[in-house]
This record gives C-alpha cells, sequence and structure tokens, in this order.
C-alpha cells in the first residue's frame, strides 16, 4: 500500500470530505434503555445509521442505502440523560459504493464536562437511483493527514470484506460440489 491516495478514476468531479461531514445530536431518555437500564445498542445503532446515511446522501447527491455495517463498536455505555453526538464523514468511494465512518461521543446534558468516545462504526452505502440501481458518486478527496489515513484503513477493510465475502463463496461451493446439504 503506497503512501499516497490514488487520482480519481471518475468523469464526475470529486467532493473533499468537509463537503458531506455532519454530526448528529440527540438526547437520551427513558424510552431508550434497554433491561440494564443504559441506552440499548440498537438506538445508538439507528442515531449512526441515520447520520452516516446522511452523509452518503450528501456526498453523492441523491439516495443511499445501507449495504453493510462494520465493527460497531460500544466502548462504554451510555445513559440517560447523556446528549449523545454521532460524527460521521465519508472516508472512501468507489464507483456506487462509499465507505462512512462514524465516532459516536457522549456528554451528560447538565455537565460542561468533555464527551467521551463511547463508540464507533464503519458502514457501507451504495448510491442508487429512482429504480434501485447502483449509480455513480464523486470520488472522496481526503483534506488532511487524518483524512488519509482514514482512507487508506478504508481500502483495507474494503479489501478484508471482498476476502471474506470470496473465501465463504469458495467454502459453500466446496461443500455443495461434496454433497453436504446446509439449506435445512
Amino acid at each position: 500500500m503506497t503512501d499516497q491516495v490514488p487520482p480519481p478514476e471518475s468523469d464526475i468531479p470529486g467532493k473533499p470530505t468537509s463537503a458531506s461531514r455532519t454530526t448528529l445530536s440527540h438526547i437520551m431518555t427513558v424510552s431508550d434503555t434497554n433491561l440494564l437500564g443504559t441506552v440499548h445498542g440498537g438506538v445508538i445503532m439507528k442515531l449512526v445509521d441515520d447520520a452516516a446515511g446522511a452523509v452518503a446522501g450528501r456526498h453523492s447527491g441523491g439516495p443511499a442505502v445501507t449495504a453493510s455495517m462494520d465493527e460497531m463498536v460500544f466502548l462504554v455505555p451510555v445513559r440517560v440523560g447523556d446528549l449523545v453526538h454521532v460524527r460521521a464523514q465519508v472516508n472512501w468511494t468507489g464507483r456506487s459504493s462509499m465507505e462512512v465512518g462514524v465516532r459516536v461521543m457522549a456528554e451528560r446534558w447538565n455537565e460542561s464536562t468533555p464527551a467521551t468516545q463511547v463508540g464507533s462504526a464503519y458502514l457501507v452505502f451504495a448510491a442508487v437511483d429512482a429504480e434501485g440501481r447502483p449509480r455513480a458518486v464523486p470520488p472522496v478527496i481526503p483534506e488532511s493527514e487524518r483524512d488519509k489515513r482514514r482512507y487508506q484503513e478504508a481500502q483495507i477493510r474494503r479489501t478484508h470484506r471482498l476476502a471474506r465475502r470470496r473465501a465463504i463463496k469458495e467454502l459453500r461451493a466446496r461443500r455443495a460440489a461434496e454433497g453436504i446439504d446446509d439449506h435445512r
């Protein structure tokens, strides 16, 4: 892997990472809790998907759908009364797909202490047209050294996703050729 970000391979003009970066904030209430009394992970995941979807739509200039969520990590519990900030940006783009990185921060609604990171995730979105078919997206243009690192890390995650998918397909094909029926 090189230290340079490759030039865009698209006729569509690129967009800088800052063009679609966004933060979604939400205060957690009792209706967001799980049986342990902390905020349900699914509530956080929905906020993550909402913020990432907004970023993907902004970057691609139209509808984009969630294709996958990688590495959703919960670092510490979120509590009722926490003000949660979900920060998202496009890290990498392909022809019609985008990786969006998300960082989840939380702070007490009534205290002046700094927000702390409580989670993170990487999501892949596919830009779609009115009929639901893939459509081209603008290349992302990393602006800072941090953006360049995120771009390179996103390429590594993509390589791993594709290799994992290929290995699973090969395993299933081998098992089917051996007459093993896994569909019961």
